[in-house]
């Protein structure tokens, strides 16, 4: 028997169940699991219902359970059930094969009473039976006369049921006598507060199992197994359904946790409009956006919840593999291809504030089928969607939404909860099919400018900046790719700088280490716009650094600079995480928002001085502003330099005086006094003195001689990627020894192959991650100042071999695997992929 074959209310309810974060699923024995027969101890359970409870139980956060009202000895004799399924015997009040030593000696004294009286009452009665149990008799009457199981049953309710401290369970063809309390409902009570479920389904068929149906309430599913009546809602004819419903649930739940083959990270594709993002898998379905914008919650969150967390998808009636993805050369318009269908894809650049319009395009000869399920707040708001005759309107939400389709005749389904429209489209070589997204607007009339001339002026939009960009003679389409990345990450409207394009994107499958990069962090958006200024763009410096004094406005002082805040400069919101969502292939949780917000992180005024410095050059002018900036992050690190931080890695232990943390304060005052220098501007008498002072202080306390390397952190033998900048940033000449001996330990530690970790401490995390490509970009740098150019190119090359098929990288990358792993796209991979291609094509 197939799914298809139960009743569509109660597949429709095993899908909602299936999606509950911490799951409990119990049920009964006989009649259940098992068919009714007339020997007891022949009642064998299905082997597909077996099979499905040990792989259901094997699930991340799933508890199985058989709660049955035989004894837990023989129910487990019979079962053969493996030990991952919770066993609970005599309808509940048996939970451990030691519970007969539990009774006390009263209790044990009533039992045999009980049992005495009932071989009495059974005696000479043909086909009537006891099965004795630790706390419990049953009296099974099943295989007698009608006659005489009335009798029997009569004479057991008027005798030893009425006797004190036995309590009765009828069932079918049975009395069960026990002389401690029993209760189904009970037990599912407690093994759903051991489990901490947030739902429980439980099936059952007998008189007894009512007791368990009665304390299912909120999410959770009953299915009465059988035609007798019940108050459970849902039914299914016998045990064999009871097979079918649990396979069904075990591909439900196994998909919703793990992913329906979560495509590979780095296969991601960004659509940006540089006010928002989205993202598309390699067949071109939208599996990721956000709106009002790139950090608000999603509306689309296939990516991290799977299809009921929304998506919108285009792809051949007649379903292939594509045969491609690729962005038009220097745009951000993304085409994917199959044989006889073209999807064209893009976000407007010129849309009105607050207003996104989301651009996808059929053209070709085949008919194309077409999914939209959207699902605001990350699947959590009810939505219904409306036809009309331009498209349909999404009603239900707090922003308005719309998709223009005229002409296009949509079916809309609902699961309960939310509506999905789906459509078949039949594009003509001639006549594309246009179907416009619109968030943030009600209108869906037709829109002032032809598809073809929409399309052409948003290619321009970033063509034309691409254009002016002074790109370095290594890898030059490469660089171009990510400049154009990092410029989608950036607002235009606010001058924040996004870090990554999504949030919880693991940093190992099936991890922990999931954390929400939808924010703009001083560091990271100081080295991303300063990238810019060194191919040529300055407009995305200066947006910033706007943005970054507005943000400087609402603080007493700048050293009470948080390492990052919203795109619109406001402080972010307490980390949470999102319990709906299963992960991206099961990683959990999935977190919006970021602890590190209220962190202690030192090196930040660092990457900030040394964009003012690169701004004021490509310039040719130091803009009063700008220097007071530097100054407010001077004055910053006088007053704080030598406190210890949580580093630029972010870690949640207790704050350690960092090597890089140090250096990043030197480089503060450093490049300020560069900058003050060469525009004739004052210098605070002691910045001199404060410069030699920190870098005394690095070079006595950071190098470590036990391990010849400058280590993490002056307490300590641990290596860091990050300690490099010891030589990067100058504090020490490249041809130091102890500089040339820490690139040499740090290669030795963290690098692996094609990828250089972090580190390799404990960080009070569980779990492991991959390596960074921002930290291979620096030890590609650290190659060439050390005279390793070989190693230089080699490292590069390999980085380069990581990036996607569209010329994207993520956060890390797995060298085991051989697969990407973090948020997506980086910023941080994308400015060391420039740096590298810049240095290397300098120093050719």
């Amino acid at each position: 028997m197939t799914a298809e074959a139960l009743p569509a209310e109660v597949r429709r309810a095993i899908v909602n169940i299936a999606r509950t974060p911490r799951l409990l699923i119990a049920c009964d024995y006989d009649g259940t699991l098992a068919p009714i027969v007339d020997n007891p101890e022949q009642a064998r359970p299905y082997p597909e219902s077996v099979g499905a409870l040990r792989s259901l139980a094997s699930l991340h956060e799933t508890t199985t359970a058989v709660i049955s009202g035989r004894a837990l000895r023989d129910l487990a004799t019979l079962s053969r059930l493996p030990v991952e399924v919770h066993l609970v015997g005599s309808h509940g009040s048996e939970f451990d094969v030691g519970f007969v030593h539990e009774i006390d000696a009263t209790a044990r004294e009533l039992h045999a009473s009980v049992e005495r009286e009932l071989h009495r009452i059974i005696h000479d009665v043909p086909g009537a039976s006891l099965e004795v149990k630790p706390a419990s008799i049953a009296v099974h009457v099943r295989g007698t006369s009608e006659a005489d199981a009335e009798r029997v049953v009569a004479a057991v309710h008027e005798g030893p049921c009425t006797w004190d401290g036995v309590t009765t369970t009828d069932g079918k063809a049975v009395v069960e006598l026990s002389v401690v309390p029993t209760d189904k409902g009970n037990a599912l009570d407690v093994l759903r507060h051991q489990a901490g479920a947030t739902a429980a389904i439980f099936l059952g068929d007998d008189i007894t199992d009512e007791k368990a149906f009665a304390r299912l309430s909120g999410p959770d599913l009953g299915i009465k197994v059988g035609g007798e009546e019940s108050i459970a809602p849902h039914r299914v004819a016998d045990p064999f359904d009871v097979a079918t419903i649990l396979a069904f649930l075990l591909e439900e739940r196994r998909n919703w946790l793990y992913g329906e083959q979560a495509p590979p990270i780095e296969r991601l594709t960004m659509l940006a409009n540089e006010r928002s993002v989205a993202l598309l898998t390699p067949d071109a379905k939208l599996t990721w956006m956000c709106h009002p914008g790139p950090d608000a919650p999603a509306i689309f969150a296939d990516l991290l919840g799977g299809q009921g967390a929304g998506y919108f998808s285009v792809k051949p009636e007649r379903n292939g593999l594509p045969l491609g993805q690729r962005y038009l050369p220097n745009t951000m318009t993304v085409e994917t291809r199959w044989s006889r269908l073209l999807v064209t894809d893009y976000l407007e650049p010129e849309s009105a504030a607050h207003r996104t319009d989301l651009i996808r395009c059929i053209s070709g000869e085949a008919a194309a089928s077409v999914v939209f399920a959207p699902r605001p707040e990350f699947g959590g708001v009810p939505v219904r969607i409306e036809q009309e005759s331009d498209g349909l309107r999404v009603l239900g939400t707090s922003e308005p939404f719309v998709l223009r389709s005229p002409g296009i005749r949509w079916e809309i389904t609902s699961d309960g909860l939310h509506d999905t429209a789906t459509a078949l489209v039949q594009p003509t070589p001639d006549r594309p099919v246009v179907l416009e997204l619109r968030c943030g607007t009600t209108d869906l009339g037709p829109h002032e400018m032809a598809e073809p001339e929409r399309r052409q002026r948003t290619g321009a939009y970033w063509s034309d900046w691409a254009s002016t960009l002074k790109l370095p003679a290594r890898e030059p389409e490469l660089v171009t790719r990510s400049a154009l990345t990092l410029r989608g990450l950036a607002d235009t409207e606010t001058g924040g700088i996004l870090a990554a394009a999504t949030t919880s994107l693991p940093e190992e499958i099936g991890g922990v280490r999931n954390w929400d990069y939808r924010f703009c962090w001083i560091r990271d958006g100081s080295m991303t716009v300063r990238e810019l200024v060194a191919l040529g763009s300055l407009e995305e410096a200066e947006g910033f650094l706007r943005w970054l004094h507005g943000v400087l406005a609402t603080l007493p002082g700048p050293e009470r600079l948080h390492p990052l805040y919203s795109l619109a400069g406001t402080q972010s919101g307490a980390e949470a995480v999102i319990d709906s969502l299963p992960g991206y292939a099961g990683s959990r949780p999935v977190r919006v928002g970021n602890l590190a917000n209220h962190q202690v992180q030192l090196d930040v005024f660092g990457p900030v001085v040394e964009l003012v410095v690169d701004l004021a050059a490509a310039r040719g002018e130091l803009h009063d502003a700008d220097w007071q900036l530097v100054r407010a992050m001077a004055e910053a690190v006088t007053r704080r330099w030598d406190e210890p931080d949580h580093g630029v890695w972010e870690e949640r232990h207790v704050p350690r005086h960092r090597v890089y943390s140090r250096v990043m304060c030197w480089v503060t005052i450093d490049r300020a006094i560069t900058l003050g220098n060469r525009y004739d501007r004052e210098i605070p008498t002691n910045w001199h003195t404060l410069r030699d002072e920190i870098a005394a202080d690095v070079l006595e306390n950071g190098w470590n001689p036990e391990v010849q390397a400058f280590t993490t952190a002056y307490d300590g033998t641990d290596l860091d990627a990050a300690s490099l900048f010891v030589g990067l940033s100058g504090l020490i000449d490249p041809t130091d020894e102890r500089f040339q001996s820490t690139v040499t330990a740090i290669e030795s530690e963290l690098r692996s192959g094609s990828t250089v970790y972090r580190y390799r401490r404990d960080d009070g995390l569980p779990g492991e991650e991959g390596g960074f490509h921002l930290c291979a970009a620096w030890m590609v740098e650290a190659y060439l100042l050390t005279g390793r150019r070989t190693e230089a190119e080699e490292l590069f090359e390999q980085m380069v071999n990581a990036t996607g098929p569209t010329g994207l990288l993520p956060e890390q990358y797995d060298p085991l695997a051989e697969r990407s792993l973090g948020n997506h796209p980086q910023a941080y991979s994308h400015l060391g992929l420039i740096r590298c291609a810049a240095q290397l094509s300098r120093d050719a």
